[in-house]
């Protein structure tokens, strides 16, 4: 058994000042009540919020104050995400720091939650870090979940743990609870989901482990998560199979195909077709009124004819 205790804090995030001296409290909190801890990760954007009129260079006062917390308490540390300002565009970006208190690696969100995360840049390089005498871990944000390849590349690189800070609020939150469980399965590792509330998000952070069995789902109240992971569990799953059954991992190396969609250049006219990405609108007057015609056509049609 290799353990390693993580803990994650869900908490309520403020749009309208800052929540860096709560993050701070929280994690005394959580250090005096938990010492035995070993890392801890808060949700996407707790800092400062979701506006973009947060966004600052990064280094940067916050992302200092929480090297001192990290070796304050000697741990790993990531405190969520903030919008970063960088070569005149915006991203949303996390920063992995370790007990002695230095920034190890950042990570910028790949796939921001267009149509409505607009103004924020896609960042294009993926990020793990080892622990020593541990175990490699990944950072992964949010949206980001929902494309199989992001969770798919780290644990191609060897990540065994995925840290996910998200902030969801929407009522698509069910649907990412089992998103969560199938990139742990699927991916044979841990997945430590941590969203915030209020402006912060819904809750219901979830833990699951590498058969996608969940070991903890929260509630939508301010908890602190701490779970001993046993971090053996995933080269046992990844050797032995999910459940003493599938291989998904030995299976995608042995079987990788040449998917010409991800190939530059490659037409995609079906894709294409969905039209841009926009925020759905309201149908437009003529769109009604072809509606209305095809609707009273139906009605008129007599009887006898219809179907022909």
């Amino acid at each position: 058994m290799k353990p390693f205790a993580i803990a994650g804090i869900q908490m309520k995030v403020s749009a309208i000042h800052s929540n860096v001296e709560m993050m701070k409290l929280k994690l005394d909190i959580t250090m005096n009540l938990y010492p035995w801890v070993e890392m801890v990760v808060f949700s996407e954007l707790c800092a400062f919020g979701p506006l973009l009129h947060t966004a600052q260079e990064v280094p940067n006062s916050f992302e200092l104050e929480m090297q001192e917390m990290a070796k304050k308490y000697g741990i790993w540390l990531l405190p969520g995400s903030i919008f970063e300002k960088k070569d005149g565009k915006i991203f949303n970006t996390a920063s992995v720091i370790n007990p002695n208190g230095e920034i190890v690696n950042r990570y910028s969100k790949m796939f921001p939650f267009y149509p409505y995360e607009v103004g924020v840049t896609a960042g294009n390089e993926f990020c793990v870090f080892d622990v020593p005498d541990v175990g490699r871990f990944g950072v992964s944000i949010c949206y980001d979940m929902w494309f199989p390849e992001t969770i798919r590349t780290l644990a191609v690189m060897g990540a065994e743990v995925i840290l996910h800070p998200t902030l969801t609020g929407t009522i698509d939150r069910d649907i990412e609870l089992s998103i969560a469980r199938a990139m742990a399965s699927v991916n044979q590792c841990f997945l430590f989901d941590v969203n915030g509330l209020d402006t912060g998000g819904s809750g219901r952070s979830i833990v699951c482990g590498p058969d996608g069995r969940v070991l903890y789902e929260a509630g939508s109240t301010e908890e602190i998560i701490p779970i001993e992971l046993d971090i053996d569990r995933v080269k046992r799953s990844r050797e032995l199979g999910i459940l003493r059954l599938g291989q998904p991992l030995k299976s995608f190396r042995d079987n990788i195909k040449d998917f010409s969609i991800y190939q530059a250049g490659t037409p995609l006219p079906y894709l294409d077709s969905l039209g841009p990405l926009i925020k759905p609108k309201k149908l437009d007057e003529l769109a009604k009124l072809r509606q209305k015609e095809s609707e009273y056509n139906q009605e008129a049609t007599p009887m006898g004819f219809k179907g022909l």
